[in-house]
């Protein structure tokens, strides 16, 4: 009896060697694709860890231009801060959002003046500031009111750049914010900060550690389903997108990352713009204990991770692990 003949093309060929799989790879991985997130607190020379992100730490002021010279020298290109602002300072309507000397405005400057080749991303919302958690200012119904904080995003907004932002990143869903501050930097004559829109950030469970780090955690009154997107949705993520980038956006945010796969390939499919997006402080905090509990492989898990969303379109991604990565990818 004769054997049926060995195929004439075995994909396993080009698998069968590392070179052969560099050569002929469809996704690249470098740390120019990584923004690394970072929090900023008061005081002088502290460390403070983030007991449900394991390996992630508040800074004060002073520290902070290190953790950039970190970056760089990693080949990081941007960090994303973010403030743990004291319950003292936080209001019903988030004054300190607009104090030029408030704890984002001084890191930026320190950082802008240490390492000036660094992109720096600043976040745009009011959950830093207010007393009840929410991204805007609450009536006495305890709805968000879109156009009154819209107001005040565009002033934040302004603060920031003037402490030398180089992106603006508003995180908050309001409609319309995107171009009241497109208008706002251009009328300063801020024509080349970036705004990078959080344009299909979602309702989710995953910032719980997030809060903690930022010092919001029990303030938040309600929920924020009434301006963060619906889980259940995508067609309306690409309706935000279309309105953020007519605006003038000029790069997207999908948030949370890996359960929204989909949303960031047809955002790159519809659009083919530059798509971030950010690997949220619970998906670290799923990887970190699955490491922990000898689950899986801390480093093979974080870099499958951070590829994952390089094949489904992101020109980058917001991550705690940027740094860890980094060094992953440049020991290659």
């Amino acid at each position: 009896m004769s054997q049926a003949p060995f195929p004439a093309l075995r994909l396993r060929r080009t698998r069968s060697a590392p070179w052969s799989r560099a050569m002929v790879a469809e996704t690249t991985l470098s740390p120019a694709n990584l923004i690394w997130p970072l929090f900023v607190t008061e005081g002088s020379q502290v460390e403070e860890p983030i007991a449900t992100l394991p390996g992630v730490s508040r800074w004060s002021v002073d520290l902070i231009a290190a953790r950039a010279r970190e970056a760089l020298a990693l080949g990081i290109p941007c960090i994303a801060l973010f403030p743990n602002t004291p319950r003292a300072l936080r209001t019903e309507r988030g004054e300190e959002a607009l104090n030029a000397d408030n704890l984002m405005c001084r890191a930026t400057s320190a950082i802008r003046d240490a390492v000036p080749d660094i992109g720096i991303l600043t976040d745009v919302a009011l959950d830093p500031y207010t007393a009840h958690g929410h991204d805007g200012i609450v009536d006495d119904q305890g709805r968000v009111l879109n156009d009154e904080t819209m107001h005040v995003l565009v002033e934040q907004a302004l603060v920031l750049a003037r402490a030398g932002a180089n992106i603006i990143a508003p995180s908050d869903m309001m409609d319309g914010r995107v171009g009241a501050i497109r208008a706002a930097l251009e009328a300063e004559n801020f024509p080349d900060v970036q705004i990078m829109a959080y344009a299909a950030k979602y309702a989710s469970a995953f910032y719980g550690p997030f809060r903690d780090a930022v010092g919001s955690s029990g303030l938040l009154k309600g929920d924020k389903r009434g301006y963060q997107m619906d889980p259940a949705n995508a067609e309306e993520a690409l309706r935000e997108v279309a309105l953020d980038l007519a605006e003038g956006a000029d790069t997207i945010m999908v948030k949370p990352g890996l359960p929204y796969l989909d949303i960031i390939r047809r955002v790159k499919e519809r659009f083919e713009v530059p798509v971030f997006a950010y690997q949220v402080s619970g998906e670290y905090a799923m990887i970190e204990a699955a490491a922990a509990a000898g689950a899986g492989d801390r480093d093979a898990l974080v870099l499958e991770t951070l590829l994952a969303f390089r094949r489904a379109g992101c020109a980058g991604v917001l991550t705690y692990h940027a740094a860890h990565a980094a060094r992953l990818l440049n020991a290659r």
